[in-house]
């Protein structure tokens, strides 16, 4: 990934971390955590990586949120980050959070036998 890329990458990540605070008023997004934006070297795309503390339905509840309110980011990032053309947005789940807990919770448990 260029220099380029990584910079509005970035930048993308810190704008949908503050439509998710302040801009969204849907209620499905309000425990999303964005952990990180993959845009590619064409900029066309960016791979918005999310997690969400809950079980299933949560997480699906998350998904739909984030898919009806896409539109609506990416105009907002289109008006706030100057670039020729706005990356389309892809959100994907991120369970390495969850995964990193599950690990350490089998390294308690190793550690109390």
């Amino acid at each position: 990934m260029s220099v380029r890329s990584n910079r509005v990458a970035e930048q993308v990540r810190k704008e949908i971390t503050q439509m998710l605070i302040k801009d969204v008023n849907d209620p499905r997004v309000k425990a999303v955590t964005v952990t990180g934006v993959e845009v590619t070297g064409d900029l066309q795309q960016a791979t918005i990586f999310y997690s969400v503390l809950g079980d299933e339905t949560v997480r699906e509840e998350a998904r739909v949120g984030l898919e009806k309110s896409k539109g609506f980011m990416r105009k907002e990032i289109g008006s706030r980050i100057r670039l020729r053309k706005t990356p389309e947005l892809l959100f994907e789940i991120d369970t390495s959070v969850e995964y990193g807990s599950r690990i350490d919770e089998l390294l308690r448990n190793l550690n109390k036998d």
